[in-house]
């Protein structure tokens, strides 16, 4: 998996877990007097030590990974990013319910449970006689598969869900697994023996069961400026208009191959300041679970060239740094989507200065949320629009209309705060 979270101190799961129950109760008895919308903010969570470090490297084994793979009203509800690393949501399985915090991952569409807190078995667990396996790049997870009740938020419960609950796995410390938001067609080839079966996700069958009227997924990320902030939310089955300024402009998914298999768009033009980087038309995907942003290499190297004395730093951190003298003269990084122009400014081209030991950096270096993509371009998947250009926009994965949607928040210009 990507970019996946490294281990954390148990306590920190337990206080966070109570916050998110104490929170999510709050918020949806507000809620049930003003909206059909149940909006509730995401945290994150405090680690320590270096446990970014490789990152960098787990985000270009994801891409290739993907690149090379072949095979009623809306409700919000909360969703934490674990220390700059992943956004994680609360999820309850069985009856009663044993809530696991599960990343939210728009490049898969398998749900498990399983690699921090354990599946508890209940009433409502059936076991289908199917054993599932997922690689996901770094990670991997497999066991057996379950149909069991899985409760997103209060009245969106969802019966006879396929439930992976994970035996083994690789790369998953600090959560309880994934909560995969990709339509079904990925799914064909996790299970065994029925290798052709595919897995009704959470979002189908939620619309299947009259929970949501729409297949559509709104995702709100934000910069997280201390540990422990509470600072986005999903919702499932349309959009929340609080958490997005202006219109949303879509992008049909991309016909392009690889791309088209996941959330794929293509980006018509990308500029740096008054540099072109992505001259034409191309393809590539939007990931959530992929912390950087990542371009083809000879896209990553005009965008590079384009900032004085910036270099690549393969040795050590596999991050991009850029030299102070370079900051105060950036450029915002321009990526035009369904004719929509959306801009990455200087802050959010830029690692704080106090999260560099996190992502195993020296002190006082300067170091970019971009990174090549560890190939050059024109292999149907060259970028890969991850959390860092996420938590300046409004998100939206529309099922029912493969489609791609981006809106300005409040969170889109900032001033770069070393």
């Amino acid at each position: 998996m990507g970019s996946a979270p490294c281990k954390q101190a148990e306590i920190s799961l337990i206080v966070m877990r109570s916050f998110s129950a104490l929170l999510f109760a709050v918020l949806i008895a507000a809620s049930r007097s003003t909206s059909s919308l149940v909006s509730i903010p995401l945290t994150k969570l405090e680690r320590t030590g270096s446990y970014l470090q490789g990152s960098p490297h787990a985000d270009r084994t994801r891409a290739s990974f993907l690149k090379s793979r072949t095979t009623s009203g809306p409700t919000t509800i909360p969703a934490s990013n674990l220390a700059y690393v992943q956004y994680t949501t609360s999820v309850g399985v069985g009856s009663p319910a044993t809530y696991y915090n599960l990343v939210v991952d728009t490049g898969s569409s398998v749900t498990f449970v399983g690699t921090g807190t354990k599946y508890v078995r209940t009433s409502t667990s059936v076991p289908t006689g199917q054993d599932v396996k997922v690689t996901y790049g770094t990670g991997f997870f497999s066991g057996v598969e379950y149909y069991d009740t899985v409760t997103l938020a209060a009245g969106l419960v969802i019966t006879n869900q396929s439930i992976g609950d994970a035996l083994k796995y690789a790369d998953f410390d600090g959560v309880d697994g994934i909560i995969g938001v990709r339509p079904v067609e990925l799914t064909r080839g996790a299970l065994s023996p029925d290798t052709n079966m595919l897995i009704p996700t959470i979002m189908y069958h939620a619309s299947k069961q009259g929970l949501i009227e729409k297949q559509v997924l709104g995702i709100s990320f934000a910069p997280a400026t201390t540990y422990n902030d509470t600072n986005g939310a999903l919702t499932y089955g349309g959009i929340d208009h609080a958490l997005y300024i202006g219109q949303i402009t879509y992008a049909p998914v991309t016909k392009t191959y690889p791309a088209s298999r996941y959330w794929g768009i293509n980006v018509t033009d990308l500029t740096y300041g008054t540099h072109t980087v992505i001259p034409q038309s191309t393809a590539g995907i939007v990931d959530s679970g992929t912390t950087q942003v990542l371009l083809a290499d000879d896209f990553f190297d005009k965008y590079l060239d384009a900032i004085p004395g910036a270099y690549l730093d393969v040795e050590n951190s596999g991050l991009m740094i850029i030299p102070s003298s370079s900051v105060a003269s950036m450029q915002p990084l321009n990526f035009t989507i369904g004719g929509g122009v959306f801009s990455m400014d200087t802050a959010a081209q830029l690692i704080p200065l106090d999260q560099n030991t996190v992502w195993g950096g020296a002190p006082g270096v300067q170091y970019g949320t971009v990174i090549n993509l560890g190939a050059r371009s024109g292999e149907g998947l060259d970028f890969v629009i991850g959390q860092k250009f996420m938590e300046k926009f409004y998100a939206v994965f529309d099922s029912d209309h493969n489609s791609v949607g981006f809106a300005y928040t409040e969170h889109t210009f900032s001033t770069y705060l070393p």
